[in-house]
């Protein structure tokens, strides 16, 4: 056996990022070269890094929920479900990491192995340390990368908002409730129950 010390992943992610660059000097190749390396979840935003929160058994599971309903939807019709962390490009020096993000045709030139330049849905579960990352700023960035979809999953508000774009900005599709059935309007008799979706181990 090899008397040779090595460092746990934790403690490489905190060298990592202690050799970063300045807030608002990060570019492009730096954060794909952190993210390639890091186990932590990390976007990118016009030279600065965010850092996203780890998420919690709940949040697992209603997105796993959400994954499997997906998957069996589009790879039916020749389609590509994938859960994060995936990197979806925005544009030049903006990147997301979706919880989930599909594209019907898993052919689609924007399918990258290393990132994807764009999807037909994504979906967030939203994390209770900033909500306006998922209401706000997301949706301007989902909308500027043109995806036809984005689902704003709530355990806090006990709902499902679906947001469809038209031209360049999203129109409030609806919001539904925990007794409802939320219904998406990119795939065609795509339904699921909100009570379902935010509680699939069946609790409270």
């Amino acid at each position: 056996m090899s008397d040779t010390p090595t460092t746990s992943q934790q403690a490489a992610d905190a060298i990592l990022l202690d050799v970063r660059p300045q807030q608002g000097r990060w570019r492009e190749s730096d954060y794909l070269w952190l993210t390639d390396r890091c186990t932590r979840l990390v976007e990118f935003a016009d030279g600065c890094l965010e850092e996203l929160p780890l998420p919690t058994d709940r949040h697992q599971s209603i997105l796993l929920y959400l994954f499997r309903r997906f998957d069996e939807r589009v790879r039916a019709e020749g389609g590509v479900a994938l859960v994060g962390p995936m990197r979806l490009k925005i544009r030049d020096s903006r990147f997301r990491e979706p919880d989930l993000l599909l594209l019907r045709d898993a052919r689609d030139s924007r399918r990258q192995n290393r990132f994807w330049l764009g999807a037909d849905l994504v979906v967030e579960v939203v994390s209770p340390d900033d909500p306006d990352r998922d209401y706000i700023r997301k949706r301007q960035d989902y909308a500027e990368a043109k995806v036809s979809e984005y689902w704003i999953v709530d355990p806090q508000r006990d709902e499902i908002n679906i947001l469809s774009l038209a031209q360049d900005q999203y129109i409030d599709q609806g919001t539904y409730g925990i007794q409802e059935i939320a219904s998406s309007s990119l795939l065609e008799g795509f339904t699921l129950s909100v009570a379902e979706a935010l509680n699939p181990d069946g609790n409270s």
